[in-house]
Order: C-alpha cells, then structure tokens, then sequence
C-alpha cells in the first residue's frame, strides 16, 4: 500500500490568487510593461520542469495535450466510458493541477515526490480526443514517462544527490562529492554556479564533466563575454568543459519578450535592467544579471515591480545551483507604507540585534519594502515574502530589496478551527484572528532585519580585508578573528549544503528576537494588548511550525527536504532546550482515537526565558556566517537539527503523528493577459483544479505544440545522462 504522502488529496486548496483591481489601476503602458514581462516569466519558468526530474517535462507535455484537445468538464466523459469513478477523475484533476503548480512531479515545498491517485491513468490516456487523434505520439509520450509517472523506489521519492534522491541539476553518476569537486573548479574560473547544470561522463579512465551554462546562444565565447571561458579546461585529474546553451530555446523567448517589456518600461533604470537581463540570458553571463540587478536596485518605488533569472538555491541538493524564477505584481500603496516606517526604523533596530557592532554591515543600504499583489509567479511556488537579490557581493555593499506578496498571505494563511493541529483549544481562537497580523510582522522582520543584516569578513584577491583584523574578536571566545572569505568564496559556495536553511533559521530567529519590540509593533498597528497577542500567536506559531516541520525530514537518509522548516524545527529544539517551562511538548491520543500531540507556550516567559535563548543561539549563527566558520556553523546547526528517539522527545515517532495529521498547502490559481486591439485584457480563472489547468493550457496560446517539442526535445538531449548513469528506469 502507497503511503498517502505521496498523494495530493482530492480535497486539497485551491485559491485563485486576485489581482484585477490593482491591474485595473495600471496605465495602459505599464499593463503592456507587465504584460510582456510576464511572458518572459511564464517561458522561463518552463526551464523549472527541466530542472526538477527527467520525467517532468514529458508528463506536463502529455497533459497539455490532453488538456488542449478537452477542457477538463469535456475530458470527463471520456473518463466516465475509461471506467474511472468520479473520485478518480478528480484525483486525476488534482495530479495535474499539481503538476502545474509545483512545475514538475516533486513538490516545491518539502521536495517529495507526489503520485497519481488512480490506477487507470493509462486508460484515460487512450480513451482522450488527444490520442485518438494523435494516437502514435501520444502512445510514444506516455512510454517515456508512464513507469517513473508512479515510481517510488526509495532514490525517487524525494530530490536529493546521489544515492539520497533524484536531481535534474546533476547527471545519475554524480554525487556530493562532484559537486564540491566541480564547486572547486568553478572558483578557479571566478563562475557562479547560479545558471549551471553539472554532467559527468568518464573517457579512458578519466573523469570529465560537463558545465552547462543557460543562455540563448549555444556558441563558443563571444568576445564580450571572454570571461565566461567556455571550452576544455585541465583541472587536477579531471577534463571540465564548459558549454553555454542549456535551454536556449526558452532563454531565447524570456529574451524576446525583455526587449519588448523595454518599450514600455518607465525609467532609464528600467530600461539598462532589462538590457542587462537580457545580456545575461542570451550568453550565459552571471555578470551581466548581477549589473541587472544593480538597476534593479536603483529602481525605487517602481508601480510594476518584477525580477527574473535563476534565483533561489533551495532546490539544488549542494545548495548553489538556482531554480529559474520570474515574478511581476503591483504595488499595494496602503501597506507599503507601513513597510516603508519599518525601513525608516532599521538603523534604530539593528544596534539592538545580539552581535558586536564589528560583525553589523558599515553601512544600512535602507531598500525598497514594498507589499505587492502578484500578476505573475512563474516558477515551483510562490512564497509570502522576498529579499533579493541573492549575490553576497551586492546585498553587502549596494543593497537589496524587500517585498511582501499582499494576495499571498490573504489566502495562503487562512486557517479552519477543525484542521488547526496540535494546539490546546484555549489557544486555536487566538491563533485564528491573529495569525495573520502577526505572520505579517513576522516577514517584515525576516526579510528585512534577518536577511538584511549581518556582515561577511571577506579578504579580497589583492588581500584587502573588510574588516580590522588586528581588533575584531570572536564575541564568543574573546579572540581575535582567525577565519574569513577569500577571493571568490561566498556564502553559498563555503556553507553550501546547509547554507539556505541556515540563514533562514537567522532570519526567522531575528523576527521572533525584534518582534518583542514595541516600536516595531506600533509600526504595524499593534499596540497594548493587541500587541501582546501578536507576539504571543508569533512565537506560538513558530513552535508549532518546528513540530510541522517533522514531515519535511526523511529518516531513511537522515535528509531534510525543506530549508524554512528544517530552520523552524531547529528553533523549536532550542526554545524547547531554553527549558523552565517556556515551550511544552506532550504525545496524547486524540479524540479520534489516533495519536496526536500538544504543544504549548508560557507566554509569561517569553521576553525572559525565550527572548534569553533566542538572543544566544543568534549571535552564535551570526558569529559563524561572518567569520565562515563552515565547520563550526555545521556543528551547530546539524546537530540541532537532528532527529532522533532519543532524549525528552522521541522526534522520530512524532514525525509519524505529524504525518498522520499533516494538511496538503495550498495551490494557487493564477491570471494570463493577452494583448487584444493594442490593449492588454485581463483573464482570470476560478479557484479549482480545473481553473488552474485551464490557465496552463490557455497560457502559451500561440506557439504551445512548439514549445512541447522543444521541451520534449531538451529531455531528450539529457535522457542518455540518466539512461547510461542510473540504474532506477531513467
């Protein structure tokens, strides 16, 4: 029997995420600015089924023909004579809506592997218009793709490298150590490993691999961009040759609608952004996106807000490959204003955070804040909240931005009484009405105060340091620094496989550390006893959310698949250590018979005890970070996030409660523009399964079949890496 993990349930959440009135509110030149920077989001984030898995592409290609030949009310009937109940077909609905939402058959959030929930699949497959059309085609697709469709051999359950999963990023034969070997490489040529994929192959006993750069142009250099160094490279006792044109098909079309989005584009900032882009894109340069998004930067208080490249780096197992993201929204005006006070705070703010001023950045860079309504997340998810860009180098000394997705949070937070799990009952009213004011404090500090602060000591390669390193001292020995950066090592690159999760566990640690400020509070509205509420229900849901985490860890490889909640649960084990009663966690049986759990926080101790443990445990996740102290960072972060049955709490059997009750997270609908007598029209589609497949299948309305073909024809180009180097039916 399949464990229901792997299967999305029938009744999973589906909003539609609504934009119309801040998109009414646009002039018709920025409608056309949005318009065809969501294009060039929508293509690019095609690239994320070719990342995910190698069967990704083949099943969305499958669907969209399915779904091209008969909207989901029509294909109904042809499941009704396949013999699928109605259960069935809308488990099939379900399977397909996830494939969209998540681009590909893992899910975005907690990198798991999700299953169609009926066995007659196939038979849907023959008995749709698509096949009795195309029957030969459709016949070939499902071949290359029906056996890994339900395959849940212990490598493909989840994302992982090597023998702990499957990655996209990296050929079947790679494993950790390739990708520290190739990392090596790649700092000896100063390139970010941001827009690559790694194959390896082996030749006369030699290994040699492949880094594939995204970009448009698959030549060799041009003489712009001699820097990228395409070519055969000798490297210890390895052959590394670097190939630009890894999904250039899509980086063309992202390209092409830039240039168009240019036309439009409201500044002069905006306009040398998109070139820069742009430039990026179609040769393959991280540089030219980093000056990007040095204009990006520049671009203060835009109405269309947007960015777009290979961003975050949650999903590469090594941590420094990043997932292709496009996003374009709307300024909410009202709620950025209160962002805006909380910016014009900071510098009041940060002196309060448990570091020595020495470890603080020389300057706060105040960013743009802006609360946002999306038009268009193109990529495996949308988050609640942003802080971008991602490169060390700029966000230390040129800045950043921050943006919290207003639509987001107001369907992605709402909670039932009746599915709000392992809480006392006095406190799931109080978690209700102030989940959301307090989540909304709680990403304003993250995104700004967590991830906006804290210095790297860097020495550069001409042996400048940052810092005085002759007076700066370890607040937590009394000694002198004795470790740093150096060249071309960032924080990606040196903490690499726990480095996401690591710095969201610090900026979720400085939310709940500033939070207890009643200026910070003011600023939000809250004050009073209001404000207490806030605080508690924020500290209340952190604990909670450690717990929730449990679901995300795979015991079997002794794994986490989720940065965020792998960052909450280690949160959880130290408010949890802080002990005197602050955080409770008991096993019980529920009222259904089952196992269940409770957890429980005195909120008379939270701004002694709780404020005390936070304060200690964040200084030290600082002191590692600035001082790149892999080694000690490690060690204090892994063994926090150890799961175990030993000690106060068998972690390992709660895991299996919190499986047992666990709640499928929401997928969002989102609206398509077309252009329609110069004038761009909006469309949106109803919060279900339905209305987001019809959203896909109605979202690349003039060139779909050569997309497919294209996608299909990219799998192809890397389906010998996974035939030859796996053993698993790849």
């Amino acid at each position: 029997m399949v464990d229901s993990q792997y299967y999305l349930p029938n009744d999973i959440g589906i909003s539609a995420l609504d934009c119309r009135e801040a998109f009414r509110l646009l002039s018709p030149k920025e409608q056309m600015y949005a318009h065809y920077l969501s294009r060039a989001s929508w293509y690019g984030g095609l690239i994320v089924l070719i990342q995910t898995s190698p069967e990704s592409a083949n099943i969305y290609v499958l669907l969209q023909k399915m779904f091209r030949a008969q909207a989901p009310q029509q294909l109904e009937a042809a499941a009704t004579a396949a013999g699928l109940s109605a259960e069935e077909y809308q488990a099939f609905l379900v399977y397909a809506a996830g494939l969209y939402a998540n681009m590909g058959n893992y899910k975005s959030f907690g990198d798991t592997k999700f299953i169609p929930n009926l066995p007659k699949f196939k038979a849907l497959v023959w008995e749709s218009l698509a096949f009795k059309q195309s029957p030969g085609d459709m016949e070939a697709l499902w071949g290359c793709c029906s056996e890994s469709l339900y395959s849940l051999e212990d490598k493909q359950k989840q994302l992982g490298l090597g023998e702990k999963g499957i990655s996209a990023y990296f050929s079947g034969n790679c494993c950790l150590e390739d990708a520290e070997f190739a990392q090596k490489f790649l700092d000896s040529k100063n390139l970010s490993a941001y827009n690559t994929r790694l194959f390896k192959t082996e030749i006369d006993g030699k290994r040699c691999y492949e880094v594939r750069l995204a970009s448009a142009e698959k030549g060799e250099n041009t003489e712009q961009f001699k820097s990228i160094c395409c070519g055969k490279h000798e490297f210890e006792d390895a052959v590394f040759s670097v190939k630009r044109g890894d999904y250039a098909f899509l980086m063309e079309k992202v390209c092409q609608n830039l240039e168009k989005a240019k036309d439009y584009a409201a500044n002069d900032n905006q306009k040398r952004m998109l070139e820069e882009y742009s430039r990026s894109f179609t040769c393959g340069s991280v540089e030219a996106h980093k000056e990007g998004s040095r204009y990006w930067i520049k671009d203060k208080g835009p109405i269309v807000e947007s960015y777009i490249g290979f961003i975050e780096s949650y999903r590469d197992p090594f941590g420094s490959r990043g997932e292709f993201e496009g996003f374009v929204a709307v300024v909410n005006k009202a709620m950025s204003a209160r962002f805006a006070q909380l910016v014009s705070s900071a510098e009041d703010l940060l002196p309060e955070l448990p570091w020595p001023p020495a470890f603080e950045k020389d300057r706060f860079l105040k960013p743009d804040f802006t609360s946002l309504d999306v038009l268009t997340f193109a990529g495996s998810g949308i988050p609640a909240g942003i802080n971008i860009p991602n490169y060390d180098d700029i966000r230390q000394t040129e800045g950043f931005k921050n943006v919290s997705l207003g639509n987001v949070l107001a369907v992605a937070y709402a909670t039932q009484k009746d599915k709000l799990t392992f809480l006392e009952e006095n406190d799931k009213d109080l978690y209700i009405k102030w989940k959301g004011p307090s989540f909304e404090v709680q990403v304003g500090l993250h995104e700004l105060l967590g991830h906006g602060s804290g210095k790297l000591f860097v020495q550069d390669d001409k042996g400048k340091f940052n810092f005085d390193q002759t007076a700066v001292r370890n607040p937590e020995t009394g000694e002198l620094i004795s470790s740093w950066y150096k060249g071309s090592e960032t924080w990606d690159s040196k903490f690499s496989t726990i480095a996401s999760s690591y710095e969201e566990c610090r900026a979720e640690c400085v939310g709940l550390y500033l939070c207890l400020n009643k200026e910070v509070l003011r600023i939000f509205g809250n004050e009073g006893g209001d404000a207490e509420e806030v605080v508690y229900v924020n500290w209340l849901n952190m604990v909670r959310a450690g717990l929730l985490g449990l679901e995300f860890y795979t015991p079997e490889s002794k794994s986490w698949r989720q940065a965020h909640m792998q960052a909450r649960f280690v949160i959880l084990r130290v408010l949890l250590e802080a002990g005197e009663g602050l955080v409770g966690l008991k096993e019980c049986m529920g009222a259904d018979g089952r196992s269940d759990a409770v957890i429980t926080l005195d909120r008379s101790k939270i701004y002694t005890v709780g404020k005390s443990a936070i304060q200690r445990f964040l200084c030290k996740l600082q002191v590692h970070k600035s001082t790149a102290d892999v080694e000690g960072g490690r060690a204090l972060y892994e063994g926090y996030s150890a799961v175990t049955a030993d000690g106060t709490h068998n972690f390992l059997r709660l895991r299996e409660t919190v499986l047992l009750r666990k709640e499928a997270r929401k997928m969002f609908v989102q609206a398509n523009t077309y252009i329609k007598d110069d004038a761009v029209e909006l469309v949106e589609y109803e919060g279900s399964a339905a209305g987001l497949i019809q959203s896909f299948v109605e979202r690349f309305p003039d060139d779909a079949e050569k997309v497919e073909a294209q996608l299909l024809e990219m799998t192809c180009m890397d389906s010998s890496c996974w035939l030859e180097n796996t053993s698993n039916g790849y």
